[in-house]
């Protein structure tokens, strides 16, 4: 009667330290990507309805299912749309007479668009299919409209670009008391060209 060869053990006792140690290992050197995205501020509840705007303080926006977009009712490429934002923005329709003219604005004077800037408001409506990608972009063209105002203006008041500015401000290396003194200049150039984007889905 042949005896049954005995199978060898293996000890697993360390496999519990080994698995803990990989654990540490990929913890450590792992890099873990912080979330980006747009800066925006929502609207505050208020009890009292929104003041009617006026139409012709309204750049409408459209981007279409097939990426298309559209200002003013009439297709344009997307490297137009940061001019026409500009446009829009500074263009100070009201007479000089108003006691809300814009004399800082350096646009046509039309009386068919924004009366100044603090009036205007850019309406930006997406579609459903519209990609990432293209309502990105356009978010993009839309702010370096309003930075490229805004550093127009800082340094015209302060010898600065406005978007200089911001990364100062936001630099770990700025003093408390600096950073207290840029806060009032960019909150005045913000009020100049304070931006106001409408988004909402078309329907």
């Amino acid at each position: 009667m042949s005896s049954r060869a005995e199978v060898p053990k293996v000890n697993a006792g360390s496999m519990a330290d080994i698995a803990f140690l990989l654990l540490i290992f990929f913890l450590v050197t792992t890099s873990i990507e912080t979330d980006a995205g747009l800066s925006r501020m929502l609207p505050r509840d208020s009890p009292t309805p929104p003041l009617p705007i006026q139409q012709r303080n309204i750049l409408p926006i459209l981007i279409n299912g097939e990426n298309e977009l559209m200002v003013n009712g009439e297709i344009v490429p997307m490297v137009n749309l940061k001019d026409l934002t500009i446009a829009f923005l500074d263009n100070g329709g009201l007479r000089s007479e108003a006691s809300d003219y814009c004399d800082y604005c350096k646009g046509e004077r039309s009386t068919t668009s924004s009366d100044n800037p603090e009036k205007a408001v850019v309406s930006l409506m997406s579609n459903r299919k519209t990609s990432y990608g293209t309502y990105i972009t356009v978010q993009n063209e839309l702010t370096a409209a309003y930075n490229a105002l805004r550093n127009r203006e800082a340094q015209r008041l302060y010898k600065v670009d406005f978007t200089a500015m911001e990364r100062l401000y936001s630099s770990k290396e700025t003093t408390a008391a600096y950073k207290a003194a840029l806060k009032k200049k960019i909150q005045t150039i913000q009020s100049l060209y304070p931006m106001k984007l409408s988004e909402a889905e078309r329907k």
